[in-house]
């Protein structure tokens, strides 16, 4: 894409995405996401009823007289989105490439972060640290990164999930929600150590993008060559006899049992996004389901 079409495109899912905040996601986005710690408001003295584990007892010592400590909700959150650029995103078997899903979804995290105040930082990552844009507050910068997403031109073709994880758990200091957005296509072992250590630094939030001719392949009297977009390598397969499609489906129920595997354990929930469809509405549901489990 040249310029003009780069900046229609940005304005395009600027126009949709704030439309969609303004009327659905920024209350979700906010009962989903309570605040990331506590700071320190005042003390003041004790009464029948309090959480004896908040009493003061330097002060109370001092003066003799029971007081509590009180503190408040820190409402501003960091987020960071972690977008995968490999080659395998630039695949779309419908009028939807992976990577223009990948911008929609950063749009609406970054635009319902831009709505509660909360800094939003981009990572963009293939096989290599692509680029790191810090987080900030503003209008101006979150278009920025939505900018990124659409027309940022690789230097690698593969894909390192671990190695993203493992540059983020080091250059951002403060915990917050880390948005990994990817098709997962990479084996899970590959990432599994960088993953579990992540987990226990943010709020880590897979997105899992899905095309559905990766899943199921139609049925035609033809044989096709393909390659794989990111190591290259050449195959002819035959679309006749339905053996691909037992293929596809052994591959997916497998790796999705991986992914589950070291999901599970540390309580995450993964966002599946498919390509035919409006990426907002598993991020919708998704938001509603933490927020109620919030609640209890």
């Amino acid at each position: 894409m040249d310029t003009a079409d780069i900046l229609k495109k940005v304005r395009q899912i600027e126009i949709q995405t704030n439309k969609l905040v303004s009327e659905t996601f920024a209350g979700e986005y906010l009962s989903a996401f309570k605040g990331q710690g506590i700071e320190f408001a005042e003390v003041r003295e004790y009464n029948p009823g309090d959480d004896i584990r908040a009493i003061d007892w330097n002060v109370t010592a001092r003066t003799g007289v029971p007081y509590i400590k009180k503190y408040n909700e820190e409402r501003e959150l960091t987020l960071i989105i972690a977008c995968d650029v490999s080659a395998s995103l630039k695949f779309g078997s419908t009028d939807k490439l992976k990577q223009e899903a990948a911008a929609e979804l950063t749009a609406l995290f970054a635009f319902s972060a831009l709505k509660n105040s909360d800094k939003v930082g981009l990572m963009l990552f293939s096989d290599q640290i692509e680029l790191f844009v810090p987080p900030k507050k503003g209008k101006k910068h979150i278009l920025r990164l939505i900018r990124e997403v659409v027309a940022f031109e690789p230097k690698s073709r593969g894909t390192d999930i671990g190695l993203c994880l493992e540059t983020l758990s080091k250059v951002v200091k403060r915990q917050g929600i880390l948005i990994l957005i990817s098709d997962f296509l990479a084996p899970v072992d590959a990432f599994s150590k960088p993953f579990k250590l992540a987990a226990k630094k943010f709020d880590l939030i897979p997105v899992v993008l899905k095309d559905r001719l990766e899943e199921k392949a139609p049925r035609l009297n033809v044989c096709l060559e393909v390659t794989d977009p990111e190591t290259g390598e050449e195959d002819v397969i035959s679309l006749a006899s339905g053996e691909l499609d037992g293929e596809l489906a052994a591959y997916q129920a497998r790796h999705g049992a991986e992914l589950r595997a070291l999901f599970n354990p540390y309580k995450i929930e993964s966002i599946t996004v498919d390509t035919a469809q409006s990426p907002a509405d598993p991020v919708i549901s998704y938001f509603k389901r933490r927020a109620k489990k919030l609640r209890k």
